[in-house]
């Protein structure tokens, strides 16, 4: 290598520390830096740095790059996140594209990456447009924990019937994780096809035809009639599940809310007979104000002498969140033909045949009126939504 290519590199090492002139990354520097910036890891760190950004979410953003002379011209080349990649990994990478540079090889010829490399590829991409912080974290964790077969083959290794054998354990016994496994794994083929790394995605249209149809599979929730939901009701409650997971679908029932409104519920968010959902938890990303049934109210009563002080009123045995799949799972075991979420679509039916306004029904479901309709509707109608809910509670509640 020539002297001036010598100098390019150590003009390129030399990223710019906000952490200090010279020094090198550690771990404890790593685990507790909040600052935005670029940090780089000294002058041995073969251009390694670590780039802190904010996200839409408020949260903090730390992924690996490392800049360096390539075949001639400066370079940028990415190493994926912390603390997925750590940073003993990211500095025996850095070592290998310098090695990979001093025997000629172009780095812009990337090697075929992993799934788990795919994956993290997708997650950078989309994680600044998340409003949920853990998002990012329930992506990994499910397929790292139910893709463990195929996350560290090349991606031009796996092939649709490994990605069968991977969902076919919980498509049909957990539905909703069947389908959120697919979807992500999905979209990690779809990057690394856009990347031309393969042509076509195993987890595709080629498994449309092979997977079992159920609640992961083709966009719609199951749900039950009205008529059949108090009984559904009264089944969950006759179960032996724990109080809060029972509590909390017929919450779901009374309010018409979303798995993650109800689950993520807190006594400060009530006041009197109006529940104000934050607009972090809610679809349309706008605070949503909920009128509560006088069955709603009896709920909260109940859950007022049960639950802990973890803020939440309907915690889990721990204290924490109750999860999406205690609810779906507590559903399957008493045998009901439903999900959580269907239960929107029951009072969405009933709402019809009650004769009430389209405008009530959606604005009661949560959702944004559109066209002219909502054009002219500036209020939420929280006085028409509070006796459509008394109304539904008390049909819910037999009376």
């Amino acid at each position: 290598m020539s002297l001036s290519i010598l100098q390019c590199l150590s003009k390129y090492n030399n990223v710019k520390d906000t952490n200090g002139p010279a020094q090198t990354l550690t771990a404890a520097f790593l685990r507790t830096v909040n600052k935005p910036g670029r940090y780089g890891d000294g002058r041995g760190g073969y251009g390694l740095s670590l780039l802190v950004r904010a996200t839409r979410n408020g949260r903090l953003s730390k992924t690996w790059s490392q800049r360096l002379y390539n075949n001639g011209k400066p370079a940028m080349v990415g190493l994926g996140s912390y603390p997925i990649v750590t940073l003993a990994e990211a500095r025996a990478k850095c070592m290998e594209n310098r090695r990979a540079i001093e025997h000629g090889r172009d780095l812009r010829s990337p090697a075929m990456p992993t799934v788990a490399e795919a994956l993290e590829r997708v997650i950078e991409t989309r994680e600044q447009h998340w409003r949920n912080p853990r998002t990012a974290k329930a992506w990994r964790s499910s397929v790292h924990n139910h893709a463990a077969a195929i996350i560290d083959r090349r991606v031009d290794q796996v092939s649709t019937a490994d990605v069968l054998a991977v969902l076919n354990p919980v498509w049909t016994a957990k539905p909703e994780l069947g389908r959120k496994l697919r979807q992500r794994l999905s979209m990690a083929f779809r990057w690394a096809v856009a990347a031309n790394h393969i042509a076509t995605n195993p987890a595709g249209d080629a498994l449309a035809g092979v997977l079992p149809r159920n609640a992961g599979n083709g966009g719609h929730f199951d749900s039950l009639p009205a008529s059949e939901v108090p009984a559904a009701l009264g089944t969950i409650d006759a179960s032996a599940a724990f109080w809060s997971t029972k509590a909390a679908i017929r919450m779901l029932a009374l309010t018409a809310t979303r798995s993650g409104e109800v689950r993520g519920m807190r006594w400060d968010e009530i006041n009197g007979s109006v529940w104000t959902i934050p607009a972090d938890r809610t679809k349309t990303a706008k605070p949503q104000r909920v009128p509560l049934s006088s069955a709603a109210l009896a709920v909260l009563g109940q859950a007022r002498t049960l639950s802990d002080d973890s803020g939440y009123v309907f915690p889990n045995r721990r204290g924490r969140q109750t999860t999406v799949e205690a609810l779906s799972k507590l559903c399957r075991d008493q045998g009901l033909a439903m999900t959580p979420h269907g239960l929107r679509s029951s009072f969405r039916s009933w709402c019809a045949e009650q004769g009430i306004s389209r405008g009530v029904a959606e604005m009661s479901l949560g959702h944004v009126v559109r066209g002219v309709e909502g054009a002219y509707q500036r209020s939420d109608l929280l006085d028409a939504r509070a006796e459509v809910m008394e109304q539904w509670g008390q049909y819910l509640s037999g009376i």
